[in-house]
């Protein structure tokens, strides 16, 4: 008995060290596991996660922008080629009228170009909406309602009506921030009451600048005068005036302006 239990002793004697080693090499994984992900300095201080912020990508779309570099390109030239001179705006079928002289430049460019969501259905323009249609507010700043599907490719992007309720400091505040919404290809339209006259006028938007608080567009007639009765209107391209100055064109009781955008679904026709 006394040999039996000695051996047991020593048996268990030489296990010990093997069970000692297996908790170490566990014990040793184990730290492994938990500062494996962890970034440390040189001061073995743990250095916190670095969260990448997220980068807002603009998805452009090719033809949408071909469209717009169309127009604008083809209104540049009508500018070019008028070297300055008044062209003629009096008749309802002369094009440098101003609402004609922004349908002319869509009219010319849209067969190339159709909406994803209705890609059978040529494009077209509103008219002006009529003014009896208008009231109670002045005819001029709003287009007749075409459903896109009949080729309507324009949305309102935004839009300024007088509130009467308001003062007119706020008013002039609140179509201030209209015009800075305004983006490049975007059709203009207002009713104005201002050093050029009193009544409609349509431009085409080209540019804001946030820097001088400042719109760039072109457009045909705004500037202009009669010759033996007939009216004659100054093509302009890439005018400039402040934000203010357009604001207090429109900023009238009754009166107002809208910017009309094109659908971003804009295609090739095919």
């Amino acid at each position: 008995m006394k040999k039996r239990a000695l051996a047991l002793l020593l048996c268990l004697a030489m296990l010990l060290p093997l069970l000692a080693w297996g908790e170490e090499e566990e014990e040793d994984l184990l730290v492994e596991e938990i500062v494996e992900n962890v970034l440390l300095d040189d001061d073995d201080v743990e250095i916190p996660e670095q969260i990448e912020p997220e980068i807002e990508v603009k998805v452009v779309n090719d033809a949408r922008e071909d469209f717009i570099d169309r127009i604008v390109a083809l209104g540049k030239k009508l500018y070019d080629d008028a070297d300055g001179k008044r062209k003629r705006a009096h008749y309802a079928s002369d094009i440098y009228v101003c609402k004609n002289f922004t349908v002319y430049l869509f009219r010319q460019n849209r067969d190339d170009f159709r909406m994803a969501e209705f890609p059978d259905i040529p494009l077209v323009i509103p008219n002006n909406l009529p003014a009896k249609q208008c009231k109670p507010y002045a005819y001029g700043f709003l287009w007749e309602e075409v459903a896109p599907e009949k080729g309507n490719p324009f949305q309102v992007a935004a839009q300024f009506i007088y509130d009467a309720d308001q003062s007119k400091e706020e008013n002039l505040a609140r179509a201030m921030d209209f015009m800075r919404q305004a983006q490049r290809g975007d059709y203009f339209q207002m009713s104005a009451d201002y050093e050029y006259g009193v009544g409609a006028h349509s431009a085409i938007m080209l540019s804001y600048d946030p820097e001088t608080d400042e719109i760039h567009w072109m457009d045909s007639n705004m500037r202009g005068g009669k010759i033996d009765g007939i009216r004659y209107g100054l093509v302009q391209y890439e005018a400039v005036k402040s934000v203010e100055w357009w604001a207090s064109a429109f900023c009238h009781k009754k009166r107002g302006a809208t910017l009309y955008r094109l659908r971003e679904d804009i295609i090739y026709a095919e």
